[in-house]
């Protein structure tokens, strides 16, 4: 009887050591807008964090370890991003989440300090991000650099007399201040400006407002809804020339936003096998900017969690953090990255929409 019970006992342990032995995952937090007015923009970049995990994960994950992430919906709101990043400490205790939105990041940053949970930010750019935690790190550099080099831009090449349209919410409102404060340096005068909500739909009031006041441009800092500013813009006759900053690519594409200015954060594509890999598997025509961000941000965490593991360290948001900060300088195709203080510093450039392609005008490196 006894032995039989060994025998028994035996089995069940070999039978079951392949799974004991399988590695500990290592899980990420992705807290994106999903669903909402921003749902669009959040699934690209939910494409782009998703392909690089599976790229590790195919390569033999990261340290023999495989790796997961957990998505939670944000909508955009920082209310909802609050209660979404207490689920992901509470019931998945992760050590590093990736973000979306100035808004949502800034409410979630308190929480980061206190919990010690490194934030990535791979796209939102309101300035008070750079020092809104010790646990939060930005992969793009801020509005204010972006302006900068626009501000002397328009000065030179469009016009002294601008009006502003905002959002009025973080990255808006940082936009609206940092562009102002730049073209007035450079002997600008702001003659207009005009706030719109987040969501909101209707602009036709806000742009006959603007257009009335016959600037010789008009600097745009919204977040989302481009596509429908800009078919109302179409509504209204010889509406002056616009600019804008990162957040005005989705006004691409449109007839009535032809000639306008962005600025753009430098940023490349993959190698071709990847860029073919990324299209097949999400069924997409192009790997657009954020998806390409998100990928590059996701591949920094991932390369830091690999060299905490290779020095025996355990995963946590001080581990990631000062493994990132020690790497420093993270290269890819997508961008070189440096981490000097917790926000990058690349190149910024100038593009003009003309027809079917966005034209590079100018290249600039904004000071810290």
């Amino acid at each position: 009887m006894l032995k039989s019970a060994g025998r028994a006992l035996a089995a069940l342990l070999v039978s079951c050591s392949p799974a004991l032995a399988q590695p500990k995952e290592i899980l990420l937090g992705a807290l994106l807008p999903l669903t909402g007015p921003a749902a669009s923009i959040g699934i690209e970049e939910q494409q782009g964090v998703q392909f690089a995990i599976d790229q590790a994960n195919a390569a033999g994950g990261i340290a023999g370890r495989p790796v997961r992430v957990r998505f939670d919906d944000s909508q955009g709101k920082p209310d909802q991003a609050v209660l979404a990043f207490n689920r992901m400490i509470d019931l998945d205790n992760v050590p590093v989440l990736i973000t979306a939105f100035s808004s949502v990041s800034l409410a979630i940053a308190p929480l980061a300090t206190r919990r010690e949970v490194l934030v990535v930010n791979p796209a939102a750019q309101t300035d008070k991000l750079e020092t809104a935690s010790p646990f939060l790190i930005n992969t793009i550099p801020m509005v204010r650099h972006e302006a900068s080099v626009l501000a002397r831009f328009a000065i030179d090449k469009i016009g002294k007399r601008t009006a502003i349209i905002y959002e009025n919410a973080a990255a808006g409102i940082d936009g609206r201040n940092d562009f102002r404060k730049y073209f007035e340096q450079v002997g600008g005068t702001v003659i207009a400006e005009e706030p719109v909500e987040f969501g909101q739909t209707n602009y036709r009031s806000t742009l006959l407002k603007i257009a009335n006041a016959k600037p010789d441009f008009v600097y745009i800092a919204i977040t989302q809804s481009h596509e429908t500013m800009a078919d109302q813009v179409g509504q209204i006759a010889n509406f002056p020339v616009s600019i804008g900053n990162t957040f005005s690519r989705p006004f691409f594409g449109h007839a009535s936003t032809n000639g306008w200015y962005q600025t753009a954060i430098q940023s490349g594509y993959p190698d071709a096998g990847t860029l073919a890999a990324f299209k097949k598997q999400f069924g997409t025509a192009d790997m657009g900017f954020f998806a390409r961000e998100y990928f590059n941000a996701t591949n920094i965490v991932l390369e830091a969690a690999k060299s905490v593991l290779a020095s025996g360290g355990t995963l946590s948001g001080p581990s990631l953090k000062a493994a990132v900060l020690s790497i420093k300088t993270f290269d890819s195709p997508i961008a070189s990255i440096t981490f000097e203080t917790n926000t990058a510093l690349r190149p910024v450039e100038i593009l003009q929409y003309r027809g079917a392609e966005r034209a590079l005008v100018e290249t600039a490196r904004p000071a810290q």
